[in-house]
């Protein structure tokens, strides 16, 4: 591999690579516990990058750096941790398992050209793993199953091997079993001895190692021998032929790197069992960026442009994965390279379009890359390139937020966004004194900026700065971050946007009339209101005649119910659903005008109201529940304990339900957390305003 060390280190760990071909982009994805950060510390200490793993528990990992990451003894956020092996760069991404961090983990695998699934060998496998495993194969995302923590006391690795089969389906095979102090391989028949730690050393393995695994090597090479392109291999080898290694191993590579086969590798992070065979493994089986499509891209304005491939020589193309905060160096952008090649001291052009309603505005802006480096964890180790297929980071560069496309000024792209879930968890914070707004306002601009699942609403009604997140978790580190920007923050109860309609009709007079010397004012309008059905708005109608009005005034007087409305009539909530007719009114020839009559138009509309009744409105959600069928009855029960309407089901696949319903938003503030613990995290929902429902009597809008 032609690479160049940066003058700053000499470890793995800031090598820049000449050949895409020797790049392998791996991301760790499994639930929270598994040994995912563990994993990636024990092969960082394997292949000499770091000289002793760190501990999750005295919080000394490379990966989880963040402060919050550190206090919740879990990940919090995506992190990249190069290694060397076998003359290739493998750039591990560490992501959080916990369902709260999902943005993480999509923009981990938007950097990856393969997966690592962890599942630890003593906790079956959950929901949400099962769920990015499909996610992964839509895609046809190369992956490989670690079965990790053999050390558990509880640790069961052929009955976890089973419940991996079980959940992710066919083409999931052990190439490896555990045995005694290390491992027996499968296609081998070789005994790889880690009772001195790592590397092992190879043996032959005992009589009951052979006894035990000729089950399990049968139906591995039955399942290689199934996905060979090689049709007679299996005539061959049902006629008794011996299949030679060389052979078997070449075709498990090719299907692996396919997408079609799914190896299982049982580990121990703490005695080093099983990680020279991930590292040969990632090597030898999974793609180069060579083998990865990059994502569809088109210029700024939507014009279509060629498909890309990872080509050192090609039009520049990046994207911006994860951005974060750096006390010293400031905006770190952790770029993926998918054409062209990264330099110091050259402009760029950084595009983010498509994720408005997000609060990420559209933008392009050219900027200067002062320098490149490879990150390690938080550290940053200068580098003087970087490749197609390879990751870097960039400093400083103050208008790219994640997501963004980083590509050339003289040929400027956007890359197409990967799919972000919608944040449903809403948060209301509040600076403590006025001198902390400055710094709130800083803040949440820049963590927005790098956190597409979190969005920031600035109700003007309520008169709140509502933060909306993935759940608790995920509010917890938002709000550690903002108090460790030196923002001094509170969190207050979220309040409903109401609105108010006519609950019958009513009749207003509206007289306006002052005289104080020279020019003064006067108009006089009579008005009727009826109420209107739901989602009808606001109407007006002129039946005034004989002129009473003058036809010039008449405009004036609906502008001027029309703000009245909108600023409310029952503690500042806007007026919708109702028809107002103007019916009658005065002027005068002199003193009437533009202004006198939008303000006898609002006095108009306040006397109506106060002669009528007027009802309070609150915004119902239509609500759409994906969840398994057993939790069925629970999740039924609980809307309708929050007032809701279910309109109806519908089955999904795989043994899931879709509970349609609609649910006034009041009952919504918290369903992110009730719901996940209902169902013990595998259920999700989606929700969007459907309309504005009369609001029962003894109802709170929080």
């Amino acid at each position: 591999m032609a690479e160049k060390q940066s003058k700053n280190g000499d470890s793995g760990a800031a090598v820049a690579v000449d050949d895409p071909a020797k790049v392998r982009n791996v991301v760790l994805v499994g639930p929270s516990g598994s040994g995912k950060t563990t994993l990636a510390e024990a092969l960082l200490a394997a292949s000499g990058t770091v000289t002793r793993a760190g501990s999750v528990v005295e919080g000394t990992t490379v990966c989880d750096h963040d402060p919050a990451a550190v206090r919740q003894q879990r990940s919090v956020g995506l992190s990249v941790a190069p290694v060397l092996h076998q003359n290739h760069k493998i750039n591990l991404i560490d992501t959080p398992g916990y369902a709260d961090f999902v943005g993480e983990l999509r923009a981990g695998l938007r950097a990856a050209d393969a997966a690592l699934f962890v599942v630890c060998a003593a906790e079956g496998v959950d929901a949400a793993t099962i769920a990015v495993w499909e996610e992964c194969a839509a895609v046809g995302m190369p992956r490989a199953v670690v079965v990790s923590r053999l050390d558990h006391h509880r640790a069961d690795p052929e009955g976890e091997i089973a419940a991996c089969q079980a959940a992710f389906g066919a083409g999931v095979l052990p190439l490896y079993l555990p045995a005694r102090d290390g491992l027996v391989g499968l296609i081998t028949r070789r005994y790889f001895d880690y009772s001195r730690g790592f590397p092992p050393e190879v043996g032959e393995p005992d009589e009951a190692d052979l006894a035990r695994m000729t089950e399990a090597r049968n139906e591995l090479i039955e399942g290689v021998i199934a996905e060979s392109e090689d049709e007679s291999l299996m005539d061959r080898y049902l006629s008794g032929e011996e299949i030679p290694e060389d052979t078997l191993i070449a075709d498990l590579e090719t299907a692996v790197a396919r997408g079609s086969f799914h190896p299982v590798i049982p580990v121990c992070a703490t005695t080093g069992v099983g990680l020279a065979e991930i590292l040969d493994g990632i090597v030898r089986a999974f793609p180069s960026p060579l083998e990865h499509v990059p994502p569809e891209v088109t210029s700024p304005t939507g014009e279509p442009h060629a498909s890309l491939r990872a080509d050192p020589d090609g039009p520049l193309a990046a994207e911006v994965v994860r951005t974060a905060v750096d006390s010293y160096v400031g905006r770190v952008s952790l770029v993926r390279v998918f054409s062209g090649t990264l330099r110091p001291e050259r402009p760029v052009h950084v595009s983010g379009h498509g994720l408005a309603e997000r609060g990420h505005e559209d933008h392009d802006a050219d900027e200067r890359v002062a320098h490149l480096y490879s990150p390690l964890g938080a550290n940053l180790r200068e580098v003087p390139y970087c490749v197609a297929g390879d990751l870097c980071a960039l400093t400083k560069v103050g208008s790219a937020e994640t997501g963004d496309t980083v590509s050339s000024p003289e040929d400027p792209l956007i890359m197409k966004p990967w799919t972000m879930p919608e944040p449903l968890l809403p948060v209301a914070v509040i600076a403590k004194t006025r001198s902390d707004e400055d710094t709130l306002a800083r803040n949440l601009s820049r963590l927005v900026a790098g956190d597409p699942t979190l969005r920031l609403d600035r109700n003007a009604e309520t008169n709140q700065l509502v933060l909306w997140c993935m759940g608790e978790a995920h509010a917890d580190v938002v709000l550690s971050r903002l108090r460790a920007g030196g923002a001094d923050v509170d969190t207050e109860p979220v309040r409903i946007s109401l609105r108010s309609t006519f609950a019958g009709p009513g009749r207003g007079h509206g007289r306006h009339v002052k005289q104080s010397g020279g020019h003064g004012q006067f108009a006089v309008c009579d008005i009727e209101v009826q109420p209107l059905p739901r989602g009808s708005g606001f109407e007006f109608v002129d039946k005034v005649v004989g002129g009473s009005v003058p036809h010039q005034f008449i405009p004036s007087v609906e502008k001027g119910v029309r703000a009245q409305a909108q600023r409310g009539l029952v503690d500042g909530h806007p007026l919708i659903d109702i028809r107002v007719t103007l019916v009658d009114g005065k002027a005068h020839s002199v003193d009437s005008s533009d202004a006198a009559f939008q303000t006898a138009g609002a006095l108009a509309l306040k006397e109506a109201a106060a002669a009528g009744k007027i009802a309070l409105l609150e915004p119902l959600e239509e609500v759409a529940v994906r969840l398994p069928d057993e939790h069925l009855g629970t999740v039924l029960g609980d809307l309708s304990s929050r007032r809701g309407r279910v309109l109806g089901t519908e089955s999904a696949e795989g043994g899931r339900t879709v509970i349609r319903a609609e649910v006034p938003a009041a009952e919504l503030l918290r369903y992110a957390i009730d719901l996940r613990s209902l169902t013990s995290g595998t259920a999700t929902f989606t929700r969007k305003h459907a309309r504005f429902e009369p609001m029962p009597e003894g109802a709170v809008a929080y």
